[in-house]
């Protein structure tokens, strides 16, 4: 199928490596392994293919990348930055495309083949269908996938939307949607979020949390030296990053390597001593720690960025 599975949650692993800082000496460019949307031409969809049905000349995606899009958050692209999108008639179970003819020149299928999942993304979400033709194309947790003959450009995304059945692909194969903020949780601090701050804890102790008190996090596999987050694709829908933060607003934790970690898949996150650091959508209100302990692998964070392992 030419589809490249190589990519795992260990080795799609984020790295990054800070400069001039103890995290690490090298350009934190080196080591960002997403194609930056714009990077590469934006290719021409606007001439139909010869096919009758337009799968013929269909181009493959590349290497695929999830870019920010201010209303859509996370969208699924090409190699060249193009949006990838879905159709709300086709079928996942099993795979089948329903756009043909005019449809498929409007909306050119994506060729099977020569394609690399996005950083962070799940490689077994990638397949194939074969059409009506015999020709085969790409698909996203089974949805074929398109691009829009009225993207002219990366980061275009004018296909969203169309006709109540068009919608830009997420890296998780679903509809993009950017997340809703979480309301403030009852009885939370009204502080803002731009800031860490210590907590005590009958059993944890002194702790790090954030503007609404609520409960941060470290993941132990992640790695201090190069900074590393292995946390990602759906683990990151459990454990949010923690937004960068300004250092004069923190009061009580440790500012030795209090870097930013530059993420491929566009966000920025805080660490603390070079430890990346989260919070659990398990904790509804300030003072939760339902997240210490997790799986052996995820703990509260002390106000030097150790973990916190008591139970």
């Amino acid at each position: 199928m030419g589809i490249k599975r190589g990519t795992t949650l260990a080795t799609a692993a984020i790295v990054v490596v800070l400069a001039a800082t103890a995290c690490g000496p090298t350009d934190d460019k080196a080591a960002d392994t997403t194609k930056p949307v714009g990077a590469a031409a934006a290719q021409d969809y606007g001439q139909a293919p010869a096919a009758a049905d337009g799968a013929a000349g269909a181009k493959p995606a590349g290497q695929l990348a999830a870019a920010p899009d201010d209303k859509l958050g996370q969208v699924l692209t090409d190699s060249a930055g193009l949006t990838l999108y879905r159709f709300d008639k086709d079928t996942a179970k099993p795979p089948k495309s329903n756009c043909d003819g005019d449809c498929a020149k409007t909306w050119p299928v994506v060729a099977a083949g020569d394609v690399t999942a996005a950083a962070g993304m799940d490689p077994a979400l990638l397949g194939e269908v074969v059409r009506t033709d015999g020709s085969k194309q790409l698909t996203v947790a089974g949805w074929p996938a398109y691009r829009f003959n009225k993207d002219a450009k990366a980061g275009d995304v004018n296909g969203q939307g169309v006709g109540g059945v068009w919608f830009a692909f997420g890296p998780d194969g679903k509809k993009a949607a950017k997340a809703e903020a979480p309301a403030p949780a009852e009885g939370g601090a009204a502080e803002a979020d731009g800031k860490l701050s210590v907590a005590k804890d009958p059993k944890l102790g002194d702790h790090i949390v954030d503007g609404k008190g609520m409960t941060v996090y470290r993941f132990k596999p992640d790695t201090q030296w190069p900074m590393t987050s292995k946390c990602v694709g759906d683990c990151l829908t459990k454990w949010p990053v923690v937004a960068p933060l300004e250092k004069a607003e923190d009061k009580g934790i440790v500012e030795k390597n209090y870097t930013v970690l530059n993420r491929p898949d566009g966000q920025k996150q805080q660490s603390v001593d070079c430890w990346p650091v989260y919070t659990f959508t398990g904790d509804k209100k300030p003072g939760d720690v339902n997240g210490q302990g997790v799986g052996g692998t995820w703990y509260a964070v002390s106000p030097d960025g150790k973990l916190i392992t008591v139970q």
